[in-house]
């Protein structure tokens, strides 16, 4: 009994320990008008990248490339130990960010505006596409040290002669490898090349992408690189889970989860704007609160579904992935993959919109039998083994329902004072019904369209099954090879490394010279290659593949 009293006080005492031990804003070296404002919004310890990205900024000039998950607080890593070095005396334009949507973009405006609470004279000035460029160059007229902006916007303002970069001391890449999924690499090399080459750059990225590294090399100047995890990799607190499905049954699939999780608050990703559309408007149909977000929406609308997205008014968000850049929404729950990306660096983006700021999320695949090679590159990719999961029964949905029902009922506040003057009518009216009763018809008036609806609901999952071989006719036969049989192979090369059929049998041929290895089928999607292949030289393929390379990228060779 003893020792269980004590247990609590050794417990804190190792808390406030640990706690001690811990970084502070105050030992990486900010200023004290900087260490009063964050203070004031709650922040007492860095992030990772914040305690590595800080105190190299402050005491080099040199350039940086910082490596971090979205929600990892990357802008204070850039923001705050820059506030501290502009000069507030010199109006001119020192520090350009450079982010990929309108949405970022005012949402880092906003953080270094908070941050930079108590430095007098300090101007920060947001610009962008879809908003009047007449109110941006007044604000510019007037002064701005530190401007953030989209490429587009920025470019424009250029042109226009309204903004100078000649005294940029500091320019930030941020979300960068989104910028270049966005299709603005010429832009980028524009702003980039009118730019002084004294200046630091600072380039932060979630993953470091080949048309990235093209830049930092052309670009930056022998850059220190800084990382909180692995290239590439998926957040640490995001758990990746698969449901094995038929493709005509992702709908079903996808409502099953959301009334398996009430509570979800999450983004459902799309290939099209149509796609999106068709999920959004069938979600609505069906009584979820839910909406689309696409690029056929004006910037009025935009703002009016994110706003309602923003304040839980939705708790389902059906957006492309070009829609979904650099969005400012936190606490998600759940990130869905409708469609698997073809790029898997797309996933990585897609599932960190979940598991933000140190809380956890899910990021969910619906997934068919064809698309398993495609999820086993995404693994290698995201460094994450993902956890097939049953699509949940009708019942399993029921009874998550009944339980989120009687969790309200016992939670509810009661406000007596405004129902008191019905109670004596709804007294008598009940009257008749005992507490077992009562219950019982409360529960059914709420809870009976699910059972209804879920009534004799089929399984939706669909069971990992060994590849059967295809019937082989004399025809077929007399093109086989060997023991007439074909194997499959996946490599991670597909159209967007601009390998066709021909380059894989030469990359074949000569990673395997002196054998004549017969090769089937050869599918090409944007990312993979599916190759049939002669089996008894499957194994001696796939080991030769180990540590070969096309045209700079490391190749990856499974059995399909």
């Amino acid at each position: 009994m003893q020792c269980r009293q004590q247990f609590p006080i050794f417990a804190l005492l190792l808390i406030q320990t640990f706690d001690k031990l811990k970084t502070t804003f105050e030992e990486l070296g900010l200023i004290p008008e900087v260490l009063t404002a964050i203070g004031e919004l709650g922040f007492e310890h860095p992030t990772p990248i914040q305690e590595q990205s800080i105190p190299y900024i402050l005491q080099s000039r040199n350039d940086l490339i910082a490596l971090a998950q979205t929600g990892t607080g990357k802008t204070g890593a850039f923001g705050l130990p820059v506030l501290q070095q502009i000069n507030r005396d010199n109006n001119a334009t020192q520090m350009l960010i450079l982010c990929p949507t309108r949405e970022l973009c005012l949402q880092i405006s906003k953080e270094l505006t908070l941050f930079a609470k108590y430095l007098r004279a300090l101007r920060i000035v947001p610009v962008y596409g879809g908003a009047d460029i007449v109110k941006q160059m007044q604000e510019l007229r007037r002064g701005a040290q530190i401007v953030v902006g989209t490429p587009g916007r920025v470019i424009d303002l250029i042109n226009r002669r309204k903004l100078e970069l000649e005294n940029i001391q500091w320019l930030v890449l941020d979300e960068a490898d989104e910028m270049l999924s966005m299709g603005f690499k010429e832009e980028l090399d524009t702003i980039l090349a009118q730019t002084s080459a004294d200046k630091q750059t600072l380039l932060f990225s979630a993953t470091m992408p080949r048309e990235m590294m093209v830049i930092a090399e052309k670009y930056m100047r022998s850059p220190q690189e800084i990382s909180v995890g692995k290239k590439n990799v998926g957040a640490e607190n995001v758990q990746h889970q698969y449901f094995m499905i038929h493709a005509k049954d992702r709908y079903e699939a996808l409502k099953r989860i959301a009334d398996y999780y009430p509570s979800i608050y999450g983004i459902v990703f799309c290939r099209t704007r149509q796609e999106t559309k068709d999920i959004a408007d069938k979600l609505m149909q069906d009584g979820y609160n839910a909406d689309a977000l696409h690029g056929d929406l004006s910037q009025a609308q935009r703002d009016y579904v994110m706003n309602r997205f923003r304040a839980k008014q939705l708790q389902i968000l059906v957006a492309t992935d070009v829609a979904a850049r650099g969005l400012d929404v936190n606490n998600l729950t759940h990130v869905i993959n409708y469609n698997l990306p073809d790029d898997p660096e797309v996933y990585v983006h897609r599932s960190g919109r979940t598991g933000r700021a140190g809380k956890s999320g899910i990021s969910i695949s619906l997934i068919h039998l064809r698309e398993k090679s495609r999820l086993h590159f995404i693994e290698k990719t995201v460094g994450k083994k993902f956890e097939q999961k049953p699509v949940p029964t009708g019942q399993e949905v029921c009874e998550k329902q009944l339980f989120k029902l009687v969790d309200a009922v016992e939670k509810v506040e009661v406000d007596e004072s405004q129902i008191e003057q019905y109670l004596p009518v709804i007294y008598k009216k009940l009257a008749w019904l005992d507490r077992e009763q009562l219950i019982k018809h409360f529960v059914s008036v709420e809870f009976n369209h699910f059972l209804a609806y879920y009534k004799n609901a089929p399984d939706l999952n669909v069971a990992l099954e060994p590849r059967r071989e295809r019937k082989a006719s004399p025809e077929r036969d007399s093109k086989r090879f060997g023991n007439g049989k074909f194997s499959r192979i996946s490599l991670n090369l597909g159209k967007k490394d601009q390998i066709t059929p021909r380059s894989i049998i030469d990359l074949i041929n000569k990673h395997t010279p002196g054998k004549s290895v017969r090769i089937g089928q050869i599918e090409l999607s944007k990312t993979t290659a599916t190759i049939e292949i002669d089996r008894k030289y499957q194994q001696e393929v796939l080991r030769a593949f180990q540590n070969a390379r096309y045209k700079g990228k490391k190749l990856i060779a499974e059995e399909v």
